[in-house]
């Protein structure tokens, strides 16, 4: 708030710093990131790094809905600015837009951030997703392809609940997910749920987080490879 404050009129908080307050982020060290509609003024302010959109305009009152407010202004009529615990910032669509247009993140962190915004039920008109919803779920089919494993069906549902990867015939379920930007206590409880379910139904699940993913392809491939094998002799 003192960074946005600081700016004058109209800054918000933006970029790097507005994925962090949306919580699509750890904290990243290094200045905040503000965004203000002026063009003009002092460039440069200690720990701030400015950006100048004349096409942020601020909305008459502070909105309710955290991502897409329904009230009029910025591009095509949608509202490009909002508040979260009562400081301006960019909304998530504009935040991750914004990170598209610059290179500020490695693209790993990009997608990362805009899966956490699909998880939690932001609407991201205009954001183009992957069909496999994350660079976790690209790399598990980088592992299938690279180690000739049977390629699985990807985000299916099955009964109530989508997951991730299927063997259908082979009742094998493969879950993946950042462990270190869980989604949240709520999330947290149906991914209980969803195991239980699916183990009562017959279902094995195994699951990998980003570390053993990126770190450690040749041991998951031999566990699914395992498990693909089993089921078969069962």
């Amino acid at each position: 708030m003192a960074a946005v404050l600081a700016c004058g009129e109209g800054a918000v908080l933006s970029h790097t710093s507005a994925a962090v307050l949306w919580e699509l982020l750890r904290p990243i060290d290094g200045p905040v990131h503000i965004t203000t509609p002026s063009t003009s003024g002092r460039s440069r302010r200690p720990g701030i790094h400015l950006h100048r959109s004349p096409s942020l305009k601020p909305p008459p009152e502070p909105s309710p809905s955290p991502s897409y407010p329904k009230q009029e202004g910025g591009r095509g009529g949608r509202l490009l600015i909002t508040r979260r615990h009562n400081i301006p910032v960019t909304s998530v669509s504009r935040t991750l837009e914004d990170l598209r247009a610059t290179d500020l993140l490695p693209s790993r962190l990009l997608r990362r951030a805009t899966r956490q915004a699909e998880l939690k039920g932001y609407r991201l008109e205009g954001i183009a997703t992957d069909r496999t919803r994350s660079d976790l779920e690209s790399l598990f089919l980088a592992i299938v392809h690279r180690y000739d494993l049977p390629h699985p069906e990807v985000n299916v549902k099955l009964g109530r609940w989508t997951v991730d990867f299927l063997w259908r015939s082979q009742r094998l379920v493969v879950e993946t997910d950042f462990w270190a930007y869980h989604r949240g206590s709520v999330a947290f409880e149906d991914d209980h749920a969803r195991e239980l379910d699916l183990r009562s139904a017959g279902y094995t699940v195994l699951r990998y987080d980003d570390t053993q993913l990126e770190e450690e392809p040749g041991r998951v491939a031999a566990d699914v490879r395992r498990a693909l094998n089993l089921a078969r002799i069962a």
